[in-house]
Formats: C-alpha cells, sequence, structure tokens
C-alpha cells in the first residue's frame, strides 16, 4: 500500500510540474531562512553556555541613584572583589578584570599587539578556560606573571610548551614571566582576549584602585554551591555604602546577573537591566517564524489551485471505497515528499549562502551535520512543516462530494474561498509589516550615522599614546604639524566617539551640598576644539597664552545644570582644583545615541600620560598624510608598531547591531514579498481556472478586455489592500517601540507607509498580470465549451 501511494505521489509530482517547482521553490527558500536564522539564534543562546560553573557565576553591576534618576553600568570598584570574598562567606571565587586593550609584546626582534586583560587570582578556577600549561589556582598569584594563549604562545615561542618560563617584554617597559598558556578562547565566548595579568600588578600600577569612589573594572563572582543567590543578593546590595560617603537623596546598590545572562541581556533602563541582543534575537526567531509560514500557506493555495486537476481522481477512488482518513494519508503523504525535496534544496542553499550570511553577521556559522540534534531537528521540521502546508489541502480534497465531482460540477463554498483569500491576507500582512520595519530601521541607520553630532568627525584620525611617546608626545607633534595636509592635533584622555568617564566630585558656589550632582568628564590637551572642530557658544579655548592649568571647558548641559545663565568666569571646583570656567560648549555627542547628551566638563591636562593623540586632515591628503605620520611613529617609537583608526569608522561600530538588522531586514522583506508572490500566483493560477466560464460568457455578451481585466485584478487587490490596513498599525507599533531604544531618533513618517504599499501593490500587480491578462483574452467560445 505505502508503495502504491509513492508512485501515486511522484505521478501527482511529475504531471504537475509547474506547481511541483513553485511549491518545492517557495518553500525551500522559506525553510533555507529559516535555517540560517535558526542557526544564528543557536550561536546567540550558546555564548557563555560552556562554562562548567555557569549556574554559579555571576556578575556584578551598580546602580546609582542621584538626581532623581537611576543611572546603572558595570563599572565597580578595583577592591571589591577582594572585599566581597572577604566579608561574605557564600562567595567562593572573585575576580576582578579590566577591559580589554591591545597592548605590545616584544620577544627578540619580534613585536606585536595582542588584546588582553588584568584578571584576579581565582579567574581560572571560575571560568572553563581549558590550561595547557600552568596551573589555574597559581597563574595569575604574581604581579609579573602572564598567562598566555595557544595563538600567543605560537607566534612568540613556537608552541605552548616551550612558552612556559619564557620572559615577554610588555609596553617595552617591564619583564612578564609566562606562568600558564591557555586554549584558545572559543567564539561562542563573550570575553575574548589573548592574554590576562595578574590583578595584583593592576593595583600596583593605577593609584585610584584605592579610592572606592572611582569605578572602572568588573567585578565577577562564583557563589558556593549552597548558596542562596537571592540571600546573597540581598547582603550585597548595600555593600558600596559600607566603603564611601554618599551626599544626602544619593546611593548605590550592589546588583548580581547571572553571566551567562550578560551577552543577550546587557541594556540597562532605569538603573535595572531592560533588554540588549535579546531583542533581536526574539525579532529574527518571529521574522524565522513568519517566513516559514508564508512559505506553507503558499503550499496551501498552490495545492488548492490545483484541485481541480486531482478532483476526478478523488471522486473515482472515493467511488471504488476509499476512505477518506487514507485520502488524508495520501495528500498528507505528498506534501511530506515535496517538502522533504524541499529541505533538499534548503540544505543547498544554506550551505550556498552560508558564506555570504557569516560575513553580515560575523558569526562562523555552519550546519552541524555530525551531531544528532541536527538530524533530529530536521526530521521535525521536515514533519512540522508537511503537516501544516498539507493539512488544509488534505482536508479539502478529502472532503470533495465523489458525485458532483464526476459530473464535473466542482464547487468551491464560499467558507474554502474565504480561508483562502484570509491566508493571502496574513501572508501579505506579515511582508508588508517587514517592509514597512526595514524602512524604518534603515532610516534610523542613516538618521545615526549622518546626523550632525556638533563635531566633524570626518577625516579625524588617533593613535594610541604609548612607549616612547609618552615622553615624545611633543616632538611628534611639532613633527605631526609640518606634514602638509595636517590641519590640527590634540590629545584626550579617552577618544572622541565615547566618553564613558563620570565623575561626582564637582561643585561650585551655591551647589546644595546634599544635591549630588554626576558630570561626564574629559582630560584634553591644547587645540581640541580646533581639532574636533567643536562650536563655542560662548568664551574661548584653551590657550598656551593663559595660566589654563585650573581652567575648564563645560558643555550647555553642564552650564543648565549649574544653574549659570553665563558661564564664563564662573568658578568651578573640580575636587581639590579650584579654577574657573572659560569657555562653553554647543552640546554635542559624545557617546551613542542611545544615551541622551550628558552634563561634560573638560579640564586641560597636556601632560597626560596616556590616551590619544588626534589629529585632522586634509581630505585629499589622507594617504600621504598617513604615511608621514607612520614614519615619524617609527622613528620616536620604534618598538612599538603603529596603529590608528578613523573617528567615523569607530563610531560607525557603535550601532554594528543596528546595521545588521538593517541589512538581514531588507534581506527578509525582499525575501517574503517574494514567497508571498508566488502564493498570489497559485491564487491567481486558481481563480482563472475557476472563473474561465464566467469569462466566455462576460465576453459573449459584450464585456470588454479591459474590463473583465479590471475585474479580475480588482479581486486579487481586495485582500492586498486588507492587508495593508492590518499591517500598517501594527508595524508602526513595534517599530514605535523599537526606536524607543534610541535618546535621538527618526520620526516615523506617512510616506513610509505610502511607500511600502506602492511596492506591495507594484510586486502584487505584476504578479497577478500575466493569468489575468491570458484569462480575459481567452476565446470566450472555448472557455465556455471546456466548462
Amino acid at each position: 500500500m505505502f508503495r502504491n501511494y509513492l508512485k501515486i505521489a511522484f505521478r501527482a509530482l511529475a504531471r504537475n510540474k509547474t506547481f511541483s517547482a513553485i511549491n518545492i521553490l517557495g518553500l525551500a527558500l522559506g525553510l533555507a531562512c529559516s535555517m540560517m536564522i535558526i542557526l544564528w539564534v543557536v550561536d546567540e543562546r550558546s555564548v557563555d553556555g560552556f562554562h562548567t560553573n555557569g549556574k554559579y557565576l555571576y556578575q556584578l553591576y551598580e546602580a546609582q541613584y542621584s538626581d532623581g534618576k537611576a543611572e546603572a553600568s558595570y563599572l565597580t570598584q578595583g577592591l571589591l572583589a577582594d572585599e566581597l570574598k572577604k566579608k561574605i562567606p557564600e562567595i567562593k571565587y572573585a575576580s576582578g578584570l579590566e577591559q580589554v586593550h591591545p597592548y605590545t609584546f616584544q620577544v627578540g626582534d619580534k613585536a606585536l599587539k595582542m588584546e588582553g586583560s588584568y584578571a584576579g587570582e581565582d579567574f581560572f578556577q571560575m571560568f572553563s578556560y581549558p590550561l595547557l600549561r600552568g596551573i589555574a589556582s597559581s597563574a595569575l598569584n604574581t604581579p609579573t606573571g602572564i598567562a598566555i594563549s595557544r595563538k600567543m604562545a605560537e607566534v612568540f615561542f613556537s608552541s605552548p610548551e616551550n612558552a612556559i618560563g619564557k620572559n615577554i617584554r610588555f609596553e617595552n617597559k617591564e619583564d612578564l614571566q609566562v606562568t600558564a598558556v591557555f586554549e584558545d578562547l572559543p567564539a561562542n565566548s563573550s570575553q575574548q582576549f589573548d592574554f590576562l595579568r595578574s590583578w595584583r600588578a593592576y593595583v600596583e600600577q593605577n593609584t585610584w584602585v584605592s579610592n572606592w569612589g572611582s569605578s572602572s573594572p568588573y567585578t565577577l563572582v562564583q557563589l558556593g554551591e549552597s548558596a542562596d543567590p537571592a540571600r546573597v543578593a540581598a547582603k550585597i546590595r548595600g555593600f558600596v555604602d559600607l566603603y564611601k560617603t554618599e551626599a544626602r537623596g544619593a546611593r548605590t546598590e550592589l546588583l548580581m546577573q547571572p553571566f551567562p545572562e550578560k551577552y543577550l541581556h546587557s541594556t540597562f533602563k532605569n538603573g535595572h537591566i531592560d533588554g540588549g541582543r535579546i531583542e533581536y534575537v526574539r525579532i529574527f526567531s518571529f521574522i524565522a517564524v513568519f517566513i516559514l509560514l508564508i512559505a506553507c500557506i503558499n503550499f496551501m493555495n498552490l495545492a488548492t489551485a490545483s484541485s481541480s486537476k486531482r478532483a476526478k481522481e478523488v471522486g473515482i477512488r472515493k467511488v471504488i471505497g476509499a476512505f477518506r482518513a487514507a485520502l488524508m494519508g495520501q495528500f498528507l503523504g505528498e506534501a511530506l515528499l515535496l517538502t522533504f525535496f524541499a529541505i533538499i534544496v534548503a540544505i543547498a542553499l544554506v550551505l550556498l549562502m552560508l558564506p555570504t550570511f557569516n560575513g553580515l553577521t560575523g558569526k562562523q556559522l555552519t550546519l552541524p551535520v555530525g551531531q544528532p540534534v541536527f538530524w533530529v531537528g530536521l526530521l521535525g521540521l521536515l514533519a512540522l512543516t508537511g503537516t501544516v502546508a498539507g493539512s488544509y489541502p488534505a482536508l479539502f480534497l478529502s472532503s470533495l462530494n465523489p458525485i458532483g465531482v464526476l459530473k464535473g460540477n466542482l464547487k468551491f463554498s464560499s467558507g474554502s474561498i474565504f480561508l483562502r483569500k484570509s491566508l493571502v491576507v496574513f501572508q501579505f500582512t506579515l511582508a508588508v509589516m517587514l517592509i514597512v520595519g526595514m524602512i524604518i530601521i534603515y532610516q534610523q541607520v542613516e538618521y545615526v550615522q549622518h546626523k550632525n553630532l556638533g563635531y566633524d568627525r570626518d577625516n579625524l584620525l588617533y593613535l594610541p599614546i604609548e612607549g616612547d611617546l609618552i615622553k615624545k608626545y611633543d616632538v611628534f607633534k611639532d613633527e605631526a604639524d609640518k606634514l602638509p595636509g595636517v590641519l590640527a592635533i590634540s590629545k584626550m584622555k579617552e577618544s572622541p566617539t565615547v566618553i564613558a568617564h563620570t565623575n561626582g566630585d564637582i561643585s561650585w558656589p551655591g551647589k546644595d551640598p546634599n544635591q549630588p550632582a554626576v558630570f561626564s568628564d574629559a582630560v584634553v590637551g591644547y587645540d581640541y576644539v580646533k581639532t574636533l572642530r567643536l562650536q563655542l557658544a560662548s568664551g574661548r579655548d584653551f590657550s598656551r597664552d593663559f595660566n589654563d592649568s585650573v581652567s575648564f571647558l563645560v558643555n550647555e548641559m553642564a552650564a543648565q545644570k549649574m544653574g549659570y545663565k553665563d558661564a564664563v568666569g564662573q568658578p568651578l571646583y573640580w575636587g581639590s582644583r579650584h579654577g574657573k570656567i572659560i569657555g562653553v560648549l554647543k552640546d554635542f555627542h559624545f557617546n551613542s545615541m542611545h544615551q541622551n547628551i550628558e552634563p561634560l566638563v573638560i579640564r586641560l591636562a597636556e601632560d597626560q600620560r596616556w590616551g590619544t593623540i588626534l589629529i585632522r586632515v586634509k581630505n585629499d591628503n589622507i594617504k600621504e598624510v598617513v604615511s608621514g605620520l607612520e614614519r615619524i611613529y617609527r622613528e620616536l617609537n620604534p618598538n612599538f608598531s603603529f596603529t590608528y583608526a578613523f573617528a567615523d569608522q569607530e563610531y560607525n561600530k557603535l550601532y554594528k547591531s543596528e546595521q545588521l538588522v538593517s541589512k538581514l531586514s531588507g534581506y527578509f522583506a525582499f525575501l517574503a514579498i517574494f514567497i508571498s508572490s508566488l502564493g498570489l500566483f497559485g491564487l491567481a493560477i486558481f481563480t482563472g481556472e475557476q472563473r474561465t466560464k464566467e469569462i466566455g460568457i462576460r465576453k459573449v455578451l459584450g464585456s470588454s478586455v479591459p474590463r473583465i481585466l479590471f475585474l479580475l485584478l480588482s479581486e486579487f487587490l481586495k485582500p492586498i489592500v486588507l492587508a495593508l490596513l492590518i499591517a500598517f498599525p501594527l508595524a508602526w507599533f513595534m517599530m514605535y517601540r523599537w526606536l524607543q531604544d534610541f535618546a535621538y531618533r527618526t520620526a516615523i513618517d506617512w510616506w513610509v507607509f505610502v511607500l511600502a504599499a506602492v511596492i506591495t501593490i507594484v510586486i502584487a500587480l505584476l504578479t497577478v498580470s500575466y493569468q489575468s491578462i491570458k484569462a480575459a483574452l481567452m476565446n470566450p467560445v472555448k472557455s465556455i465549451r471546456t466548462q
């Protein structure tokens, strides 16, 4: 019996080559798209899931309440990890972790930059980074010790075995001894570094660590297996306030987040974690389901459209005794067979498109063909898709009246017609929502990339102050100034695209001592305003013609917060530095547009011993200037490699996730509308077959071809218009919610919906026009006779 059903299924597919090809193509595209999204989603959710102690690991973050606002950050005090381990018995291990930075290493004549950090002694006992050489408990227990990756060991010492106990030069100022070699970190680790140094070394190099009012590194803890996380969270909530004095109305709360959750949940709102990359995981998960549903709906519509060709077969089989259950099994089997072919095509498409998809997403995704779970999942996808796609055609065809069918009176109830049109409405609703979303996301990405930031990020490059350049900055600046094409040079502690440091030690006459005030702060060199091309609202820039060692620049937000209408000349206190404001800068963006512009205070420190050199160059001299800078750099700082970055490129990195969503949403929207058009094409074929006699009679009675064409096209446009009416408010609501994550955002203009409507209607008309014109031009005598 099964063999007979299989023969019938193959014959049915062979007889209806066009329908079979369209069905397989539509399903294959939907399946391929869904499979790639699922691979991406699974990879995102797997990040940091490999740590053996994962369920006991927590990352701490601080919520600071002041000025009637709550702000949270992962930045914590440098002494916090050791102090927590001493005072909270439920904490088994604790480690500070400084953010990853590039540093220069040298062994013999080989000098390279490697990215790494500083971590506590417990780090390798907490996290599952296998040590190839060395002992986890002692790898980071000496200030001069360093643990390096397999890659770094092979680069400098040819192998992990040769690296142990060897010396390596760090930043050309101290020799470190390799105490451990760890395996290269996997791609699904949110932490990525080539080396780790001892936390003791970090404390020795940074005197501010002993000040509980300063925050910079991360703090990670591992609870004991019997510890209650809720009780530990309650114990540590007010822990920081025990070590620092807060102004009245201000407080700091220490909170815990399960470490494996941080990668996907790392956005703060009102002092608490609220969203992050998980939003994009959810969005693309829904898109995968939507596109697969669209493909399944196509199958239903196309199978129904070809039902008249199978009607007599069903009638004959019913007359000779076939049960409805057997017929349903037959048609579901055909759906599963077609889905099987579609999955084969989909796998081929995934293999073909994965390199491009990986390039877009920055992933290293592969089909896990060696894992049993992949094949189980594929079988589940086959069963689910085949059943969903084939259920309605199986129910419909098996329900046909055999007598009416054999007499040639195949009629479709209003209910079945309504269902098919409803499916088309559902398809295009999803497709239109994707189109609207694609346009608005693209608008927002363009908005943040081209908005006037208040400074000129074009043709602005910067390079790190390190090595001999610390002492020779003035020489470097003088030599670089002589290069044709260099317009201005300055320096700053951080970078122009991100000023993350904040200061709660700012005051002024008349300030309420019980009202804390937190300001963003920057430390810069001469010509900072000129180099960034900032705009002065009043006053002047730092100048060598004055003693500006205790002078300050503020932005308009800071002046407003201080209550100064005319801030220039007013006193300002930065800790023990008592000076005055010499200039007010027009507000400019110094962080991501996810954040509001914060009050900013800037002080002069030309002797700052680390940070970033900023260089403004002419547009037509960039290559020559870079070559000249490299020559000067190598002469003054021969033990360090020349590295630089452009401000516009670094700024765009702040919106990497949004750029990815914009690109992928465009591809998915195109794919959704294409697959939906296949379904509409099936409906056009179905309608043409069902209304052939009607069209013939209308032509005999004198109806013109344009009139008939208008009649048919208007019939197809009705579900499209309904889909637009449903999709527009849903799309507006979804995109409005998405845009709320940006402090500065584009407007949702009316023309976005008009454009989406025009795109959808034009594609729909192009899809159905051929079949409609073909039906309208058919010979009426032939049309009536064939019926």
